[in-house]
């Protein structure tokens, strides 16, 4: 009987693990450089990249999640949607589609300091 309810114990536990945030999600908040981007190609995701959407890439960030990005400089706000890889340049933590930096004022500068957090 103990090893039953050890194995039903154990079942539960794993069941339950499925719903805990991941590590790397966890630590998905922060701050650094984002740039933009505005091309037309395939995404890592495998859908196309368009810049007048919401989207974004990061180096791990599970494609579809929600992210909140602030312009550090102008305090200005976006969500996007992590669709794509990158950046790829060292110092950066983002990469935003053209309209994510136009809503964020940072399309003239190419680059901005942002705060970003995972928001779903």
């Amino acid at each position: 009987m103990m090893l039953k309810l050890s194995s039903l114990a154990l079942a539960s536990l794993l069941a339950a693990s499925s719903t805990f945030v991941t590590f790397s999600e966890a630590e998905a908040a922060g701050c650094g450089r984002a740039s933009w981007y505005a091309l037309h190609s395939r995404t890592a995701s495998g859908e196309r990249m368009n810049p007048n959407m919401l989207t974004a890439a990061h180096r791990s960030l599970r494609f579809g999640t929600k992210v909140k990005v602030t312009n550090s400089n102008n305090g200005k706000s976006v969500v996007v949607r992590i669709n794509d890889r990158g950046p790829f340049i060292r110092g950066r933590v983002l990469d935003l589609s053209k309209a994510a930096a136009s809503n964020i004022g940072m399309i003239r500068s190419g680059h901005a300091k942002i705060c970003y957090e995972v928001i779903g």
